[in-house]
């Protein structure tokens, strides 16, 4: 009977190492005085074993749900294939993942950069070193993903960037129709920080990686990666850049994503 019993309590403890895979959560941000939802993604998680992480940011409009859905459906069987953890917060529609001189709780650099992380390095079993974490997005979010995680260098090691839209200045109406005014105010006093090319500079001595990719029909924001990868070699910033076929549409970044995280398990695995 004892025996049995041992058998059936070790069947039950792999089954809910097993069951970890998609962690629906809501993690309070002390600067933002409000609970943000995010979804973690682990593999089957092993005894006394850290994996690397990489957080991940949807475009406008998007939410974590959808990620796994349709932006990313296979990203459970990556985080097992890959061994890695993945965290997924919700972006609140369309707070273009800064801090925002106007909306006091929308200050998702400091959330997702600070906050989020040490919620991670203390929660689930992730690496805490620049080396074994990154930071992704598409659209809005490749613009968040590269201004958090280069800001925050000492903490991502690996930044990635798919269609982002990396020039505010060159969005035209789009700056207005995406709402970035609504965070960021008039594009005409818009504080510099905000800008993705006042980063490069940064970017030469940040000790990173960085993947930048857009399809050659977004006709929104193919220019501006082309002129954002120009200045970067220009300043001789090592960084791998990528155009193929697709718009600003999901088939284009489900698929581009998944070349990112590929790449980014290598980084890891160096």
């Amino acid at each position: 009977m004892k025996k049995l019993i041992k058998i059936l309590f070790v069947l039950t403890a792999c089954i809910q190492l097993s069951a970890q895979k998609i962690i629906h959560q809501e993690i309070f941000s002390p600067k933002m005085n409000k609970k943000i939802k995010t979804i973690i993604i682990t593999p089957n998680v092993q005894k006394n074993t850290l994996y690397p992480s990489v957080y991940i940011l949807h475009g406008f409009s998007g939410n974590p749900d959808r990620i796994i859905k349709q932006d990313i459906p296979d990203l459970v069987k990556k985080a097992q294939e890959y061994k890695t953890i993945y965290i997924l917060p919700d972006g609140n529609y369309s707070s273009w993942y800064v801090d925002s001189p106007f909306v006091k709780d929308s200050q998702y650099q400091t959330f997702i950069g600070k906050e989020l992380v040490e919620f991670i390095d203390k929660n689930y079993p992730v690496k805490a070193d620049k080396k074994y974490r990154g930071i992704l997005g598409w659209s809005m979010g490749g613009y968040g993903a590269t201004n958090i995680g280069v800001t925050y260098n000492k903490t991502f090691g690996m930044v990635g960037s798919s269609c982002g839209a990396l020039d505010l200045t060159s969005f035209g109406e789009g700056y207005q129709k995406y709402m970035v005014n609504k965070v960021l105010g008039p594009l005409e006093s818009i504080s510099p920080d905000f800008l993705t090319d006042n980063k490069i500079k940064l970017m030469a001595a940040a000790g990173q990686q960085y993947i930048f990719d857009c399809g050659t029909e977004d006709t929104q924001m193919i220019q501006m990666n082309r002129n954002f990868h120009k200045k970067l070699t220009e300043a001789k910033v090592q960084h791998v850049y990528a155009e193929s076929l697709g718009g600003h549409v999901p088939e284009y970044w489900s698929r581009s994503l998944s070349e990112q995280l590929s790449l980014f398990d290598r980084f890891f695995k160096q």
